[in-house]
């Protein structure tokens, strides 16, 4: 109980401490926005438009079609708050089958773990231990189709369960579960010769976690938004002979979902300069009855008001973007090194941080890891931390133009 309430003060300490300045926006299930593999990870957490690999699947599904190996199998690893405990983490199971030239399938597994938390319901030190294991995990499957040798497309589905709720006489332990989907799609080029080296360039975008909304208690005033994102990237490679390839890319990212309305002012009714008088409404009151009016916000209008509610206008909103930046130097693809750069605004969450990676390819079998420095007051949870991914390529091979 100790971690669990430890966890919760540092949640709360921070949303209050930004209260005044600021509007983030909150979701369930936010463990489906961090980077479970180690190679997104070291590119600032982006890999909408970087090339196709086994991870694609959190990314931009629509990348498999383009993947030059017929399977794919993953395994990542993510050490989770490692400041507060040793035992939160999150896992991923990533398979893809191309099956054909232009088609291909795939599936994967990411469960984050809270670890065990011991509870004492009365403080009496003679009172028995219960542990409890809170758990979240997305189970995925996603189809890819190349519409021509440059652009293809895919559809995924998600089911989401979250059961963080601990149960005793008055309570009920229910895990609360959704399904979303996610519309993608990717570009590359052919190989563009240029004076002093090749080229080709690279566009995705991916609509992500579409759908309703998840509750724990079944009551719409108490449901919370998926994270519900819209992901826009591109990239270009400087193929500069067979043995060496530099690549550079960009990601806008942006939650589709309404910006909450924060502390709402005192309405004088009558106009009398003081708020004691019956048709007046205090600024509590006030706030309430924006917050449930926030609450009743369905979650597909909810995608559509994310574009232009935000009580700051076109400046604001502009600041619910965030964006990363990345490079990837790769020798004779069997050795990478990578460095990335995420920026999201103070005013949103105020996640800011250069990441470092390598990948190391030997046969059929393939190490990633990534390191996080944060570069941001508020401190990452993921700070300081190696993630690892180990992935299986086998299969025929695909020739690429």
């Amino acid at each position: 109980m100790k971690k669990l309430s430890f966890l919760l003060i540092c949640l709360l300490t921070l949303f209050n401490s930004k209260a005044q300045e600021s509007r983030p926006i909150v979701t369930g299930v936010p463990f489906l926005l961090v980077a479970a593999d180690a190679r997104a990870a070291g590119l600032g957490d982006q890999g909408v438009a970087t090339s196709a690999d086994v991870f694609s699947q959190q990314w931009n599904p629509a990348k498999y079609a383009f993947s030059e190996d017929a399977q794919g199998l993953s395994i990542s690893y993510t050490p989770y708050l490692t400041d507060l405990a040793n035992d939160i983490s999150l896992g991923q199971v990533t398979y893809y089958n191309k099956f054909s030239e232009r088609s291909a399938f795939a599936g994967s597994f990411r469960y984050f773990g809270f670890g065990g938390i011991e509870l004492r319901y009365t403080g009496d030190p003679n009172e028995a231990v219960r542990t409890v294991n809170p758990n979240e995990f997305a189970l995925d499957g996603s189809y890819s189709l190349k519409l021509s040798e440059q652009f293809s497309m895919a559809v995924g589905a998600r089911f989401i369960n979250s059961n963080l709720k601990v149960a005793s006489e008055e309570v009920d332990a229910s895990a609360a579960s959704s399904f979303a989907v996610d519309v993608a799609a990717f570009y590359q080029s052919e190989e563009i010769a240029y004076q002093d080296f090749n080229g080709r360039w690279r566009a995705g975008i991916n609509l992500q976690n579409l759908g309703p909304k998840i509750s724990y208690d079944r009551d719409d005033l108490s449901s919370n938004f998926l994270p519900a994102n819209l992901r826009l990237g591109g990239g270009f490679d400087f193929i500069f002979d067979d043995y060496n390839k530099l690549a550079v890319s960009a990601e806008l990212t942006k939650l589709l979902v309404p910006t909450p309305p924060g502390i709402q002012a005192a309405v004088d009714g009558n106009g009398d300069g003081d708020f004691d008088d019956p048709e007046d409404i205090t600024q509590q009151q006030a706030t309430d009855a924006a917050y449930n009016d926030y609450r009743n916000i369905g979650w597909v209008s909810g995608i559509f008001k994310s574009f232009g509610d935000a009580p700051g206008g076109f400046k604001e909103e502009m600041k619910e973007v965030t964006y990363s930046l990345a490079a990837e130097y790769m020798y004779q693809d069997s050795f990478a090194m990578r460095l990335g750069y995420y920026h999201e605004s103070p005013e949103k969450g105020a996640k800011q941080f250069f990441s470092l990676g390598a990948g190391f390819k030997y046969n059929i079998m393939k190490i990633d890891v990534s390191y996080l420095f944060s570069a941001s007051k508020i401190k990452n949870p993921l700070e300081n931390t190696l993630r690892f991914s180990l992935t299986f390529n086998f299969g025929d091979k695909y020739e690429t133009y």
